[in-house]
């Protein structure tokens, strides 16, 4: 009987190493799309546990999720890591008007930005000044500044295909405007929301104050799309217009909580690492799917799809749940930091932080060695209908990951409706496609498989000379 068993390991051990690529990423894609586990784990963790604001005990609830469904996968080891996170809370929901020369008043639909000061008890009501961006604010002055709120009201860019660069084309008016507007004596600002759709959300996310003096600092909220049109037009009508609002956040003390992590061992190449990843920690005004309760399962189906495949990888591949990516990136930075204490050999790294839609492809920060052997895989994409294998940026997580000789990579998927629930109160459950989710799991897979089984190309040893 014992012979009979061994015998059935062995033939078992030869078939799976007999598997051509394409057989093996069929098995994959079979696999997410007809037993995947994503998207029960989504639902549990949106609709159970919720957003999950870092230092919130949405966020350690998510935790110890994270934790107890990894320890069911059977994995070699799950481990919690330690990290100091940042604990900003947005307190009672805010409450802001226009009122015009007449009297007459008009509510409009807001958020504090994350990191923002509440306003004075009774609120900032004050005249109001529409601005593009810094260079106009600068012209404008002191004399025209001081005393009035700041409007920033750039839209995202319309006309690109690439709704990530409109965003990266307007997101410092969010994450800057109130440290420049309070140089100039701005008692608030207020900042239309990053979406190129019109709607009545507002949209939060991180904002700094810098080096600013407390007594300069001031607060800043995000205004909905439809209502920075009104208001835009109101501005140009009336010259006497005034704008209320009122908040109620406050900072805190920073909190412990922790990254989750685990691993399968590697059979050949144990100490060589590849990780695999998105942010557990999410925006208060939604249940964070896309941003980024999507990644975080993705990531963990990697792991299950790997094994539920038969694929024994050669190398360790670990998943990991980030802490904090929203409002301070303290967990990307722990995991770094500590990679490097313990002189781990991290060889590739790709994130899935850019909601769960369908998937397109990569992008990778990688040599031209590396990014020609992906080229190469192509073929084996397409009929998945993944063409975009680009160079360019990996993930705000695993990027300081980096050096000269490792691959970061960043799943694409269609970006196109990504911006109309980032950050915002219908970044909820419903507005992700089951399939969809399972695409971008087993296309995660796929790259993790081929990179474990190829490795990576290491870049030439005259390199530095070349340099």
């Amino acid at each position: 009987m014992k012979k009979l068993l061994l015998l059935g390991v062995v033939l078992c051990s030869v078939a799976m190493h007999s598997q051509t690529d394409e057989e093996a990423i069929k098995s994959i894609y079979k696999n997410s799309l007809t037993n995947g586990k994503s998207y029960e784990w989504l639902d549990h963790l949106s609709n159970k546990i919720g957003g999950r604001l870092s230092g919130s005990l949405e966020a350690e609830r998510a935790v110890k999720w994270g934790q107890a469904e990894l320890e069911k996968l059977g994995l070699d080891k799950v481990w919690l890591q330690p990290v100091m996170v940042p604990k900003w809370i947005r307190g009672a929901k805010e409450y802001a008007y226009y009122e015009n020369g007449s009297g007459e008043t008009t509510t409009v639909n807001i958020c504090a930005l994350g990191g923002s000061i509440a306003t004075k008890t009774l609120g900032v009501k004050a005249s109001i000044i529409e601005v593009q961006n810094f260079e106009e604010l600068k012209a404008l002055g002191k004399e025209n500044i001081e005393g009035k709120i700041v409007f920033y009201n750039r839209p995202m860019q319309e006309d690109l295909i690439s709704t990530f660069n409109a965003y990266g084309g307007c997101v410092n008016q969010r994450y800057a405007g109130a440290m420049e507007a309070g140089k100039y004596g701005a008692v608030g600002v207020i900042v239309r929301s990053m979406n190129l759709r019109l709607d009545d959300f507002p949209h939060t996310g991180s904002m700094s104050y810098g080096d600013l003096p407390n007594a300069q600092r001031i607060p800043s909220a995000a205004i909905s799309t439809n209502d920075a049109e009104k208001l835009s037009s109101m501005i140009k009508l009336d010259k006497q217009l005034k704008f209320y609002f009122k908040q109620n956040c406050k900072q805190l003390e920073d909190v412990l909580s922790y990254n989750v992590i685990g691993e399968i061992t590697g059979s050949e190449f144990p100490k060589e690492y590849m990780i695999v990843g998105g942010h557990l920690d999410s925006w208060d005004l939604g249940d964070g799917s896309h941003d980024d309760g999507a990644g975080v399962v993705q990531s963990m189906d990697v792991l299950r799809l790997l094994k539920e495949s038969g694929i024994k990888p050669k190398r360790s591949i670990r998943v990991v749940l980030f802490m904090n990516e929203e409002n301070g990136l303290r967990g990307g930075n722990k995991y770094a930091e500590e990679a490097k204490k313990n002189n781990e050999k991290h060889v590739f790294a790709l994130e899935s932080d850019s909601g769960g839609f369908t998937p397109r492809g990569f992008s990778f920060d990688c040599s031209d060695a590396n990014f020609n052997q992906v080229l190469s895989w192509k073929p084996l994409f397409k009929p998945y209908l993944i063409h975009y294998f680009e160079k360019g940026g990996s993930g705000a997580d695993v990027g300081p990951l980096k050096n000269d000789s490792n691959v970061l990579a960043g799943l694409r998927p269609d970006s196109q409706r990504y911006f109309d629930h980032h950050h915002a109160s219908n970044d909820t459950f419903d507005a992700v496609n089951k399939r969809e989710l399972e695409l971008g799991a087993a296309t995660m897979t796929a790259l993790v498989y081929l990179f474990d089984k190829y490795g990576t190309n290491p870049i030439p040893q005259n390199k530095e000379l070349k340099d």
